[in-house]
């Protein structure tokens, strides 16, 4: 079977992602530190556990040295962390306080031969998931043109009706109201409704 391309919706989401720029170069002294100060330790006592000199120590965290690798293995050691979590920058805890509501029948319609969707929380930009609801108008494997498949994770809720998941790895799985899914979604699937009526899932897709 041919490989479809992505579904839009999903591509357009990537591609109105702004490219991140690249973090500030680390400064180490104020990395060891923090660290220190985190574990409420003086200078003495973080010496003390990583088997170095006071006056050492004190030099690197004031970027009067560089330490060598067997200086900063002894420090992560000391610090009970890997030697590149020295050079890794602890994640801001900051609240962006984003929301974004979608009321029912206010989200951005996509509709294709064989789901209808809607894009949910589209007035937030910079998104690490993509969920959205769909309609399931498909009734048959062969209405799809090959499988879908794309980068990230995915988790499928059934929100009315009953489908059927079809994956390239799995036996197809029946699925009703109420039931969920979480793959690989760079495993080919495809949704189909089984139930007289067509059947509504959530669909949320990662971004990262």
């Amino acid at each position: 079977m041919t490989k479809p391309e992505q579904p839009s919706l999903i591509r357009l989401a990537r591609e109105n992602e702004d490219d991140r720029p690249d973090p500030s170069p680390l400064d180490l002294g104020a990395r060891v530190r923090d660290l220190r100060k985190s574990r409420g330790w003086t200078l003495e006592q973080a010496a003390r556990q990583a088997g170095l000199a006071r006056s050492t120590l004190s030099k690197i965290e004031n970027g009067q040295m560089s330490p060598t690798y067997e200086a900063l293995k002894k420090l992560a050691v000391g610090l009970e962390i890997s030697v590149p979590q020295l050079f890794t920058a602890p994640k801001a805890a900051q609240v962006s306080g984003r929301m974004a509501v979608t009321k029912t029948g206010e989200g951005a319609a996509h509709a294709t031969a064989t789901y209808e969707h809607e894009l949910l929380a589209g007035a937030l930009t910079k998104k690490t998931m993509l969920p959205y609801r769909a309609r399931v108008r498909a009734r048959s494997f062969d209405e799809f043109d090959g499988w879908v498949r794309h980068d990230g994770e995915e988790f499928l809720y059934v929100l009315t009706g009953a489908i059927r998941l079809i994956t390239e790895f799995y036996e197809p799985v029946e699925m009703k109201r109420g039931d969920s899914a979480y793959y690989d979604a760079s495993m080919g699937h495809n949704v189909i409704s089984t139930s007289a009526e067509d059947a509504t899932i959530l669909w949320v897709t990662s971004l990262v």
